[in-house]
C-alpha cells in the first residue's frame, strides 16, 4: 500500500514539474493603453487574460485585457464604503 501511494505522489510531482506550456510572444499585443493618468502597479496573466492593477490619481482599478488585441474587456473600480 505504501508503494502504491508513493507511486501516485511521484506521478503527480512528475506531471507538475514537466509542464512545458509556454505562451508565445506573438500572442501578446505590442502595446496596451491604460489611460493618461494611470500608473501600473502590477500585471499578471491568468487563464489567457492580462490583469493589470492601476492607480489613477486617488482611485485604484483592476483592468482585464485581451492579450491578442490589447483591448480592455473589463474593469473593476475599487471604492471605499
Amino acid at each position: 500500500m505504501f508503494a502504491g501511494l508513493f507511486a501516485v505522489f511521484a506521478a503527480i510531482l512528475y506531471k507538475i514539474n514537466t509542464d512545458d506550456t509556454e505562451i508565445s510572444q506573438d500572442a501578446f499585443a505590442s502595446s496596451i493603453v491604460v489611460g493618461p493618468d494611470a500608473e501600473v502597479l502590477q500585471a499578471s496573466v491568468t487563464d489567457g487574460i492580462i490583469f493589470v492593477l492601476v492607480k489613477e490619481g486617488s482611485k485604484t482599478a483592476l483592468l482585464r485585457i485581451d492579450p491578442a488585441s490589447g483591448k480592455q474587456i473589463g474593469r473593476t473600480d475599487f471604492v471605499a464604503r
